[in-house]
């Protein structure tokens, strides 16, 4: 097994948390001055604060959505090419990832313009895409 690969995973997974932490410490206080109604306090979902509180406030909470959809496809990958073993260039390709991801997060949750941020996703997909390409041709 190498588990090398493991630890651009374990840095993502706690960068996920981070941003767990920061969509919590800058949306509570938001909630508690949006003077949100009695009766839609109970039984919302995220998307119920969209207008009601600062768009910037819920940038973090759209990244933090982000990071649970297509890197469960990247710790996937990874624990295929950590049981399987990868080539060369498929550990730096992992930790490519994981910093895409990351600014990628940054620049969300602070800028957000679009053009920047798909380019980011765009060019994190592709290396995802080399990756899953490595795990299966290491698998056949």
């Amino acid at each position: 097994m190498q588990t090398e690969i493991l630890a651009p995973a374990a840095v993502l997974i706690i960068w996920s948390l981070v941003m767990l932490l920061w969509m919590a410490a800058v949306r509570l206080p938001a909630l508690a001055h949006a003077r949100i109604p009695r009766d839609k306090r109970r039984g919302g979902r995220g998307q119920d604060l969209e207008g009601v509180i600062a768009p910037e406030i819920n940038w973090k909470a759209h990244n933090y959505a982000h990071l649970m959809e297509q890197p469960t496809l990247f710790y996937a990958c990874v624990l295929i090419l950590a049981m399987v073993g990868y080539g060369p260039g498929v550990l730096a390709a992992a930790w490519v990832y994981v910093g895409l991801r990351i600014v990628h997060s940054l620049w969300q949750a602070l800028v957000n313009t679009i053009p920047v941020r798909f380019a980011l996703f765009l060019l994190s997909s592709l290396v995802l895409t080399y990756m899953a390409i490595e795990a299966l041709l290491a698998t056949i």
